[in-house]
Formats: C-alpha cells, structure tokens, sequence
C-alpha cells in the first residue's frame, strides 16, 4: 500500500491557476484526487501545495491537503517534503496534477511494481500512436532503453526517427510516479 500525493501550485508557467480551472463546476485537482481515491493499493490520498487557495478548494470538497514550502522547484521536492511527515510509510506515488482521467488500475500497478519488483523507483508510459500527440508540446514523451529505463523526458518530438524508417517507438509519459520512502 501507499501513500498518493498529488503535488499541486498555483503559479504554473504555462497555465496559472490551473489546479482550480472548473471546467465541469469542480475544481481539477478534486478530479484528480477523486479519481486516485478510486485506486485499491492507495491507503490515502493527500494534495500538497503552496497556495492557500489549492489547499481550501481541496478541502471544502472534503479532500486532504497539506502546505509545504514554497521553494520547491519541483513536484518530486514537494513529495519529499509530505514524506518526511510519514515516517512508517514504504512507498509513495506521484500523480500530477492535471490527470483526472487516470484510471485507477494505472495506479495499482505502478504500486503493485514498486512493492514486488524490489525498485527504489518507477512510472508509467504507454505506447504514442497518434501522430497529433506526438508533435503536441502539451505531451510529455519519455524515451526508453531497451531495458525499459526511462532515459528523459521532453514536451519535443522525442526520440526523432533519425533513419525515416518509423522504426522508433514512441511513449506518452502518464504522469504518475512511485517512489521507495
């Protein structure tokens, strides 16, 4: 089991504000804490964030949040610092904020991986069929080795297909990342 963290700020570069767009009459980031309670392997799901605003909206929904510091430069730096305050826990996931169509299994498996393949670390990529997609600089892509470690991450068209023969396969990155305590 683990702990889910959906790490969330306010000032966003490419889009301000973007955890309490209401597109549907609710803000995003109760979508995605909503959707990643419906996982199995998850004990419990918390927002942290920098901003008040986050962390209330959070909350009137009935959610948990948490505020950390707003140093961060990272979602990973904030997750270390809602960790911290979970001494007993093995195992904690990553999800980004701006994922509230993740299906839950993803995340069990991504838990399931961390818990019996014996990794300090891992995430989730699927196959990039679409030609669209590829191009979209809202996309991340992830290159993997043959081993299927993820070698980097990119909003580019990443890997190029260098020999025009198609051969290069193409990843979507799912936006969700398991750590070890």
């Amino acid at each position: 089991m683990a702990i889910l963290v959906v790490p969330a700020r306010y000032a966003s570069k490419r889009l301000p504000g973007k955890p309490l767009l209401k597109e549907t009459g609710t803000p995003l980031i109760v979508h995605v804490l909503e959707r990643a309670l419906e996982a199995k392997l998850v004990t419990r799901a918390v927002v942290a964030t920098d901003d008040e605003r986050i962390l209330e909206a959070v909350r009137a929904a009935g959610g948990e949040a948490v505020m950390t510091g707003g140093q961060h430069t990272c979602g990973t730096d904030r997750i270390a610092e809602v960790a911290a305050g979970f001494a007993d826990e093995a195992f904690f996931v990553n999800l980004q904020g701006d994922e509230p169509e993740i299906d839950p299994a993803d995340i069990d498996l991504l838990v399931s991986t961390l818990t019996t393949a014996g990794t300090e670390m891992a995430t989730l990529a699927s196959p990039l069929t679409d030609a669209s997609e590829f191009a979209d600089r809202s996309v991340v892509k992830v290159v993997i080795n043959e081993a299927g470690d993820a070698l980097y991450f990119s909003r580019a068209p990443v890997p190029c297909d260098r020999d025009g023969d198609g051969a290069a396969v193409r990843y979507r990155h799912l936006g969700i990342y398991g750590y070890t305590a």
